[in-house]
């Protein structure tokens, strides 16, 4: 009975320590969530202030780049307009070298084109099996190409001085002005050997009126049509000529 009386005692003890403790977790819990709720808002508006101060600050700094950028235009411009100022008469100037190389380089190719058709047109004789060794249509074949061959090379010297008159310029790189020097010593050495083979024509048109010509020097037969052909000026047969080459050789060494 006795622990029945305590029991009865207890519980509504324990009922009043529960009542009084349910209220005090609510307080605190409400307290937990309004303490929640004000750092929230202070860190929001933490944020609102930093991001209102970084607008401005990002605002000025492009305000700033703006005109910065623009200067750099506008000095950049005048300064490429200068770069091709500058390259404009470059290129002109070396327009201008390169013109004359390639008008020499296409008068060489016209030339050389034209002597490739003269060799196309160019007819060899050929002598009947009755027909004697140097009659008057031979030595007339012989003749007429003694004088084209002879007025080629006049020509061509006559090209060469006006060549050289209208080409000579005085150019300011010393390696502009060492290239022409050059190619004018080199034209004036072929010229040189062209006029020592004109000498040469003019003794074989001399021999062709003498009726000396066709028959070789050193033994006196017939030098033959077709090597005259290749070479009209020869003066010696095949054989002496091979012979007279291998002793410039051993003389030489």
């Amino acid at each position: 009975m006795a622990s029945r009386k305590t029991a009865a005692k207890k519980a509504p003890a324990k009922k009043k320590a529960v009542v009084k403790k349910a209220p005090a977790k609510k307080k605190a819990v409400a307290k937990k969530a309004a303490a929640k709720k004000k750092a929230v808002a202070k860190k929001a508006a933490a944020k609102k202030k930093a991001v209102a101060k970084k607008a401005p600050a990002k605002k000025k700094v492009v305000a700033k780049k703006a005109p910065a950028k623009k200067k750099a235009v506008a000095k950049k411009a005048p300064a490429k307009k200068k770069a091709v100022a500058k390259k404009a008469p470059a290129k002109k100037k070396a327009a201008a070298k390169k013109a004359p190389a390639k008008a020499t380089s296409s008068g060489k190719l016209a030339r050389a084109v034209g002597e490739l058709q003269k060799f196309d047109d160019f007819k060899p004789y050929k002598p009947g099996r009755s027909e004697s060794y140097m009659n008057n249509e031979q030595i007339e074949h012989f003749r007429g190409i003694l004088l084209n061959w002879r007025s080629e090379l006049v020509d061509e010297m006559s090209r060469t001085v006006s060549h050289m008159k209208d080409e000579a310029a005085n150019f300011p790189d010393p390696a502009d002005r060492a290239t022409q020097e050059e190619e004018f010593s080199l034209e004036l050495r072929t010229r040189d050997r062209e006029r020592k083979l004109i000498k040469k024509i003019d003794s074989t048109l001399d021999r062709l009126q003498n009726d000396d010509y066709g028959y070789c020097d050193a033994c006196g037969i017939e030098i033959g049509i077709q090597r005259l052909e290749a070479r009209p000026t020869a003066t010696m047969c095949i054989d002496c000529k091979t012979l007279a080459e291998i002793k410039e050789r051993q003389e030489l060494g």
